[in-house]
């Protein structure tokens, strides 16, 4: 089985790489293959353009980047997506790559007189953000429950993707960061638990 890994942080060095990288390595264990989409690396544009537009409105073809990155996700049975909590949200490169990413005619099919159609019902997603605040913190100002409305309702179940991990990494400039990798591998290795090996 493979995964597509996407990170969304511009430093190499930090926590949410080393995440990163230890559910490549437990992919690596359970003897499945893996790629890394490292947004900020890589240069991706998460501008919405005019053209993007276009693709909306009238199913103009994608622009090349969009379509590499479709490529990407439709050559993995999982999506792993890593990435930092800013202002209780996903940071904007990765906000970006999901707009234009996930687009009418791919992620979903509908129109004015038709109902929504889901087309990502055969992709598993995990979702491992991490945050500097306390579970108190976010208990407190409900962000736990945004992010499953925003993010695994909002986006992955409009488009009939099914969440299967959607974890905060909190605590992780006070001491977590070491449990959080522990986490981050469990997750690699466990990611097709119960699916045949290719072999």
């Amino acid at each position: 089985m493979h995964a597509l890994i996407v990170v969304a942080h511009h430093d190499r060095q930090s926590l949410t790489h080393s995440l990163a990288a230890q559910v490549a390595a437990g992919l690596s264990a359970a003897g499945h293959t893996h790629e890394i989409a490292d947004l900020a690396a890589e240069g991706f544009d998460p501008r919405y353009s005019t053209a993007d537009h276009l693709v909306h409105r009238t199913r103009a073809t994608p622009p090349a980047d969009v379509l590499a990155e479709q490529a990407r996700i439709d050559r993995a049975d999982a999506l792993v997506i890593v990435f930092p909590i800013y202002w209780w949200s996903m940071p904007a490169l990765l906000k970006g790559w999901v707009d234009r990413v996930f687009i009418n005619g791919w992620a979903i099919d509908y129109g004015p007189d038709t109902p929504v159609v889901k087309k990502l019902r055969h992709l598993q997603v995990h979702l491992l953000a991490v945050g500097a605040a306390d579970e108190g913190a976010f208990d407190r100002h409900g962000y736990a429950n945004a992010m499953r409305t925003q993010i695994d309702y909002g986006i992955f179940d409009y488009c009939g993707a099914k969440v299967v991990t959607s974890a905060l990494l909190l605590e992780s400039e006070s001491g977590g960061a070491q449990a959080h990798l522990q986490k981050a591998r469990g997750v690699g290795q466990g990611l097709f638990q119960g699916e045949t090996v290719a072999g």
